[in-house]
């Protein structure tokens, strides 16, 4: 088994082979996943996927806990990080006090703030007090109401100056990493290139430093929407629908159970 990544090697890793990142709600898939991905994201995206709601906003920190707790004992493997989910970090006093909720009920090695300039005392507080933080800038999905939808991010020069900024504010605070969401390819290069920590793109092109991509839209499970940027590696959805529909089938024809199946 290779050994598992730390925040040291992560960051070493700045430059070199590209790190894969995917997310993971649950210890089956994580378990899936374990011997391959160098990251896990607990993100609040199992909001739409697991909930099925609208958007990742009604997720709440136990939520988080509870999801982050499975994955870790899936996954004992890899790096897990934890996405503090929507108004768990507004202020210094309330982002230290939930993260350190993730680090005592979980053995979560990171946790995930969106956010950039803005952000960035915030996460200078977590990392002076233990908590490595994995940063987040570009499209920000808790921010889907308040923006009035998904937009990308980086279509100008005055949006591309404050992205590089954003980063190098994260890292001058600490974070060991950063996601960049729905930004321009060139613009997502540029950042990447201003930095000395990995930049993990989503719908970010591919001249960054890694890639994360939510299972359920990979592996062709999530239904109702395909982001432009997502590849469907499998389509999930149909092979489950074909397995159950002949499970049904066979319990109907009484040919499950067969003898082999039978005390």
């Amino acid at each position: 088994m290779p050994k598992k990544l730390t925040v040291t090697t992560i960051q070493q890793a700045k430059g070199t082979a590209p790190l894969t990142m995917i997310t993971a709600y649950d210890a089956l898939f994580a378990r899936l996943f374990d011997p391959v991905a160098d990251m896990i994201l607990v993100g609040d995206s199992l909001n739409m996927t697991f909930a099925g709601k609208a958007d990742t906003l009604s997720a709440t920190i136990d939520q988080m806990l509870y999801h982050t707790q499975a994955v870790c004992s899936g996954a004992p493997g890899t790096f897990v990080i934890c996405d503090m989910p929507f108004g768990t970090y507004t202020d210094k006093t309330t982002a230290l006090d939930n993260a350190v909720r993730v680090y005592r009920e979980t053995p979560a090695d990171a946790v995930k703030i969106e956010g950039g300039s803005d952000k960035a005392p915030i996460i200078r507080h977590l990392t002076s007090h233990g908590i490595a933080v994995c940063g987040h800038i570009g499209l920000l999905p808790q921010a889907v109401r308040g923006e009035g939808g998904y937009k990308i991010k980086g279509k100008d020069e005055r949006s591309a100056l404050q992205l590089i900024d954003d980063a190098a504010a994260i890292e001058e605070a600490g974070a060991f990493c950063l996601v960049i969401e729905g930004v321009k390819a060139d613009v997502a290069a540029r950042v990447t290139e201003a930095v000395d920590i990995p930049v993990i793109g989503i719908g970010a092109g591919n001249a960054v430093d890694g890639q994360v991509l939510v299972f359920s839209d990979m592996l062709g499970l999530y239904e109702p929407f395909v982001p432009k940027f997502v590849k469907r590696y499998m389509d999930g959805a149909a092979l489950v629908k074909s397995a159950v529909q002949t499970y049904k089938e066979e319990v109907r024809e009484r040919t499950f159970p067969a003898p082999e199946h039978t005390y």
